[in-house]
């Protein structure tokens, strides 16, 4: 089946509702932590290209996944990858995962990107695409991004422990860590 992953527009504010749904249901069933987003929210991101879609023939929604800025753009987020249950087990998560981290490169080139999962696959994707484990206190320290936490199971266990300890794991892509790196390779 052919499915397609691009950024999302106006034209898929219809499915901004049936994304909210979607991730309020596959957090539930798989168990993960996904934050709690309105519809409004998401209708946002896709006013400003800062989300990708993945729709299926026909228009079924498939997958979504969104990007939130930090710190004046110092920091850019990967935030609420899902992938609808029928398109499981097929690597969109890693088509779409693979795509917002590419829009994430190309608007916010110098950030700093972070995800951050209670989900092994999500992991072992960021893993492929240059990401590593760091501490929260790697990640933005602007206060706004912790409220959007609140939504999450965990957030009093992260509000106890001074937003430094979370039942989540933190994953950071330095760009200078890779220009580095591709230095160092070419010499």
């Amino acid at each position: 089946m052919k499915i397609d992953v691009i950024v999302a527009d106006e034209s898929h504010y219809k499915y901004a509702q049936p994304i909210i749904d979607l991730m309020n249901s596959s957090s539930k069933e798989k168990g993960t932590v996904i934050a709690v987003r309105s519809a409004d929210y998401i209708i946002d991101k896709m006013a400003n290209h800062k989300a990708v879609i993945a729709l299926a023939e026909g228009g079924e929604l498939a997958g979504f996944s969104y990007i939130e800025t930090w710190s004046h753009t110092k920091f850019v987020a990967n935030s609420g990858l899902i992938v609808a249950p029928k398109y499981r087990g097929e690597g969109l998560a890693r088509q779409i995962k693979q795509r917002i981290f590419a829009l994430s490169r190309e608007m916010y080139p110098y950030a700093k990107i972070f995800s951050i999962t209670t989900g092994l696959a999500v992991m072992k994707i960021n893993s492929e695409l240059g990401f590593r484990p760091v501490t929260l206190a790697c990640l933005t320290d602007d206060k706004e991004f912790w409220e959007g936490c609140k939504g999450c199971q965990y957030y009093d266990f992260l509000q106890n422990n001074n937003y430094k300890i979370c039942l989540c794991t933190a994953l950071l892509y330095d760009p200078k860590e890779h220009i580095a790196e591709n230095k160092l390779n070419k010499s």
